[in-house]
Formats: structure tokens, sequence, C-alpha cells
């Protein structure tokens, strides 16, 4: 992880803070399947802290004896651990953001192996570089693989949403609020040369899984962060290992969210 130059201070305080529980509904115990030799969580762990913008890697769990395991090791991890309620993840993220005392907060969720360093800083930078950027993220029109997705904002931001967000998908889903309101926040999208989007590089169903591991078994080695076009140069030379998972839509666990609000409610934006 980037550290601070001694003497006056270059830039804000950035935390990633990665949302993780052991109750999923899809994949239950997924945060520490085995994938390559360690957890799915230890994997997205040591990817963060190969970012060059980032300070503090904070696990947002719940208060839930489950998920006793999961805070346990991310604090082996030398991972911060903030523990909250389930189902208001929004809360969970503000207040989490509160004892970090981050300026800048990187949304990361749990699920996703491949997690690319690079990609997370050049979010990450979008931000910096712009003093009056509220959020910025690769997610609005996504054009990356689905499980590269990155979501960077200002805990300003974070906390004008905590306060205002009221549907339970803007709850469960912590950035909706901001997305969902450029006429309030300042928003901005990364986009790709080539639409990727199609690629499907998460886990939340047990063919995820196989996939990952599929992926990991070919491209780690030791502990070395193997990136986004390593990937895909493998999956040019094995296609039959992206056949594994097709067919699954993304962002399916937001999809699922708002689907279960009224109907003059539902959002028809993208996560």
């Amino acid at each position: 992880m980037g550290t601070e130059p001694t003497g006056k201070k270059s830039r804000p305080l950035i935390a990633a803070i990665i949302q993780a529980r052991m109750g999923s509904s899809r994949l239950p115990g997924k945060s520490l399947c085995p994938i390559g030799g360690q957890p799915l969580l230890g994997h997205i762990i040591d990817r963060l802290k190969a970012c060059r913008l980032l300070d503090k890697v904070v696990v947002a769990t719940t208060t839930a004896p489950e998920d006793d395991a999961l805070a346990a090791y991310a604090a082996g991890k030398s991972a911060g651990v903030f523990r909250g309620g389930r189902d208001d993840v929004l809360d969970r993220y503000f207040r989490a953001t509160q004892e970090t005392g981050a300026e800048v907060v990187i949304r990361i969720t749990a699920d996703d192996p491949f997690k690319d360093p690079e990609v997370i800083d050049q979010v990450t930078a979008c931000v910096l570089g712009n003093p009056d950027l509220d959020y910025a993220s690769n997610t609005l029109q996504p054009t990356f693989p689905e499980g590269l997705d990155v979501e960077v904002f200002r805990a300003s931001a974070l906390t004008k949403a905590w306060r205002e967000a009221k549907l339970p998908s803007e709850r469960e889903h912590v950035t909706p609020y901001i997305w969902k309101n450029p006429g309030i926040f300042r928003i901005e999208n990364i986009r790709h040369a080539e639409d990727l989007s199609g690629l499907r590089w998460t886990i939340d169903y047990p063919e995820d899984l196989v996939f990952a591991r599929a992926v990991y078994e070919n491209l780690h080695v030791g502990n070395r962060i193997f990136l986004m076009d390593e990937i895909l140069a493998l999956l040019e030379r094995q296609p039959q290992i992206g056949q594994i998972n097709a067919g699954i839509r993304r962002n399916e666990g937001y999809l699922l969210s708002i689907q279960r609000e009224s109907p003059k409610n539902k959002d028809r934006g993208q996560p």
C-alpha cells in the first residue's frame, strides 16, 4: 500500500472498505472459500495491499456470530475490522469510515478474487485528480469484466447518502443514492477501451467458484498478483474456462433488491 511522505500531507487518507459476511443466500460462506491456497477474502486483501493509492484496508462485516471467523481471519491478515448491522450496509460503511478517519473510500465487495490494483488505482486517481468530484467508478456504464468493479467516493458524499437514502436498495448496496443523483453529486465513469462487460469474474454461484479456481490454478504462482490482461490471455488460450460460468446476468444482487421494492420505486439506472 502507498504511504504518506514525511512532512506535509500530500493527499487525503484513503481506505478500502471490504463488505463481507458469511451468510450469502446464493453461496453461503463464500468469503472464506478456498481458492488457490487461501480463502477468497485473503486474495482480495492481498490485491488491495498492492495498490499504490491506498493507506488502509478494512473488512466491514456484521456482529452476527457466524461472522466471528471472518473477522478473526481478516485481523490475522493485518486488515482492520469493523462490525455492524447485517442489512444496512450503508450504515456499516459510514461507521467504518468514521472509525478509520478516511477522507476517500474505495468500496470493495468480498466476492471478487480478481480485483486489479491497477484498475483500482486508476479510479482512485480520478477522484484525487479532481477536488470537485464526489464519486467515480467503472460501473455506471460497465466496460470492465464484472468482478473488477471499483467505486471511489469522498467521505462527505457517503455522509450525505447515509443521512438521506431511504430505499432498501440504497441502504443495502451503499452507493445507489449517490450515482442516482447526479444533480446532487459530481460523478464520473471510467471506461475501458474495449467493452469487456460480458465477462463474469465474480463469485455468487458454485459455477463462479469453479471458474475462479481454474484461473488461479493456471496463473497463481507464489504470492505474485496477476492482472486483468493475464486473465484475458488465459481465456484466449483456454476459452473453455470462460464457459464455466457464462450466462449469469450482471449485478444480480442489486437487481433482486430493487425487485423487492414496490414497482413505483424501481430504478432503471445501472449500478
